[in-house]
C-alpha cells in the first residue's frame, strides 16, 4: 500500500502507484482497471485541497510524467502533467499570457482543468474553462476522445439551474447540446482522464498598474471593492482581513490587491485620485514600478495559504478552508455572516482572504485542537446553506472532491444529481474512475 496525501492534509492509500509516460500507456492500464474492476484514481501535483486525487484503494495514474509542452502564437498544447508554473513561464517568454492565474501555481494543468480552477485574474479573463480550446480523454473502456470547443455531446442531458455567480466547481454543468468540453472541465477525474489539452494565450499586456492597497477600516475596502468593481481592463481584485494580515506581521484593518492594463499614464493619475476618495492609506499601500514588484505582490498574496497552510500542519490537523461565492449584490451580506459567526465561535482564529471581485473569498479556520476542529468543521455547511440560499455556490475553484462531496445535495435536487451520475454511469458503467469524489459511489452503481 502507497500513502498518499495533498496540500490539505487529507490521505489515502493506494494499492498500485503507475506511472504512464504517453496516452498509449494511459490507455493500456484503464482496459486492465475496467476488466479487473480496479478502481482508479488520477494524480499529478497533489496540491489540491478537496481529496480528489487522494485514493481509497485501488490504482493511481500519477501523470507527471505527461508534461509536454509546445507553445504557438494564441494557444499551448500540454500534457496533463505540466506545471502551472512551467506554462506561464514558457507564454511569457513569448510575450504571451494564460489568463487563469490559480495561487498555486505548482499544480498540473490536469488538475486545473479537472477541478475548473481559477485565480485572480480571472476576475478578468475567467476560469479555466473558458481557456480551453480542446482535449483529449481516455475513458474507461480504452476510447479516446479527442474534442474541440464546439463539440456536442451525442447524447441528451437535462438543463441544471447553475448559481448566479461567475465561477462554478461544483458538479457536472448540464445543459442539452453541451460542449464536451464543458462537461469534461471541471468532472474531477471521474468521467475520463486527460492525456492532451491545448489552452488559449492572450498577448500579455504592456503595462500595468498594480498595488497592495491597506485600510484602516474594513468597510471602506468594501466599499472600494464595489466602486472599482467595474473598473475597464482591471485583471485582479483580491482581498485580505485584518487576521490575514496578522498572519502576515502587517498591522491593518484590511487590504486590496489590485492589477490593471493601463495604456497611458493618465491612468495611473485616475487611480490616485480613486485611492484618495476611498480613504486607502496611501503613504503605508505598496504601489508597482516594475515587474519584480508585480511579482512580490504575488508571492506576498500566495504566502498567506503557505503559512496558513503551515499551522495547521503543525498542528497535526486538516486544512479548513471555504469555497463558496455568491452573487456581487450579496457579497457584503455573506462577509458580514462569516464575521459574526467567526467572531462568536472562533474570535481571532480565522483568516478571510481571496477573489472578492467574484464575490468569492476563503474562509480559513485555525483550530488549535481536535475538539475545536470538529466544531469548526461544523460550521462548513452552515456557510454553505448561506451561500445557497444567497444564490451562491458551494464550491467554486477547488471542486468538492472527496472532503467536501456532501455538499452537491445542499446546491442541486435529487433529481439534479441523478441526471449527473446518469452521464457518470454512461462513461463509466462501473463507476472506477475517480471513486468517491461528488458521489457515493454505490449509488452509482444502484
Amino acid at each position: 500500500m502507497v500513502r498518499i496525501e495533498d496540500a490539505s492534509g487529507f490521505s489515502g492509500q493506494a494499492d498500485r502507484v503507475l506511472n504512464p509516460r504517453d496516452e498509449a500507456e494511459v490507455v493500456e492500464f484503464l482496459r486492465q482497471a475496467n476488466a479487473a474492476g480496479t478502481p482508479v484514481t488520477i494524480g499529478g501535483a497533489w496540491t489540491g485541497l478537496t481529496g480528489g486525487s487522494v485514493p481509497d484503494g485501488g490504482w493511481v495514474l500519477d501523470l507527471r510524467g505527461m508534461n509536454s509542452l509546445s507553445i504557438e502564437a494564441g494557444r499551448a498544447v500540454t500534457g496533463p502533467g505540466t506545471l502551472l508554473r512551467d506554462v506561464q513561464s514558457a507564454v511569457a517568454r513569448a510575450d504571451q499570457i494564460y489568463g487563469p492565474d490559480p495561487t498555486e501555481n505548482t499544480s498540473s494543468i490536469g488538475g486545473n482543468i479537472a477541478n475548473n480552477s481559477s485565480g485572480s485574474r480571472s476576475f478578468r479573463y475567467g476560469d479555466t474553462r473558458a481557456n480551453v480550446l480542446g482535449l483529449r480523454v481516455a475513458l474507461m473502456d480504452g476510447r479516446v476522445l479527442d474534442v474541440q470547443r464546439g463539440d456536442r455531446i451525442d447524447f441528451d442531458v437535462p438543463s441544471i439551474s447553475l448559481p448566479r455567480t461567475t465561477k462554478h466547481s461544483a458538479g457536472y454543468r448540464l445543459s442539452p447540446g453541451m460542449d464536451w468540453m464543458d462537461l469534461f472541465v471541471g468532472s474531477e477525474g471521474t468521467l475520463g482522464v486527460l492525456t492532451r489539452a491545448e489552452l488559449k494565450l492572450l498577448p500579455a499586456p504592456k503595462d500595468y498598474f498594480a498595488g497592495v492597497i491597506f485600510f484602516d477600516r474594513d468597510a471602506l475596502a468594501l466599499d472600494a471593492v464595489e466602486a472599482w468593481r467595474g473598473v475597464e481592463r482591471l485583471n485582479m481584485l483580491e482581498y485580505l482581513d485584518a487576521n490575514s494580515l496578522r498572519v502576515m506581521e502587517i498591522d491593518a484593518a484590511a487590504a486590496l490587491l489590485i492589477e490593471q492594463e493601463i495604456a497611458t499614464g493618465a491612468e495611473v493619475d485616475e487611480w490616485l485620485e480613486r485611492l484618495d476618495q476611498a480613504g486607502a492609506l496611501l503613504e503605508t499601500s505598496w504601489i508597482a514600478t516594475s515587474e519584480r514588484d508585480r511579482e512580490r505582490f504575488r508571492q506576498f498574496r500566495h504566502e498567506l495559504p503557505e503559512r496558513v497552510n503551515a499551522t495547521m500542519r503543525q498542528r497535526g490537523l486538516v486544512k479548513l478552508s471555504s469555497d463558496f461565492a455568491v452573487p456581487f449584490e450579496n457579497n457584503r451580506e455573506m462577509m458580514a455572516f462569516y464575521r459574526d459567526l467567526l467572531e462568536r465561535e472562533f474570535p481571532g482564529q480565522y483568516t478571510i482572504w481571496g477573489h472578492i471581485g467574484d464575490a468569492h473569498v476563503h474562509v480559513n479556520l485555525l483550530p488549535r485542537d481536535n475538539a475545536e476542529w470538529e466544531r469548526a468543521r461544523d460550521l462548513m455547511p452552515v456557510f454553505a446553506r448561506e451561500a445557497v440560499r444567497l444564490g451562491g455556490v458551494v464550491g467554486a475553484e477547488h471542486g468538492l472532491g472527496k472532503r467536501k462531496a456532501h455538499f452537491l445535495e445542499l446546491q442541486y435536487t435529487p433529481a439534479q444529481i441523478e441526471a449527473m451520475k446518469a452521464v457518470k454511469r454512461r462513461l463509466d458503467p462501473n463507476w472506477l474512475l475517480g471513486r468517491g469524489n461528488l458521489f457515493g459511489w454505490r449509488d452509482g452503481l444502484s
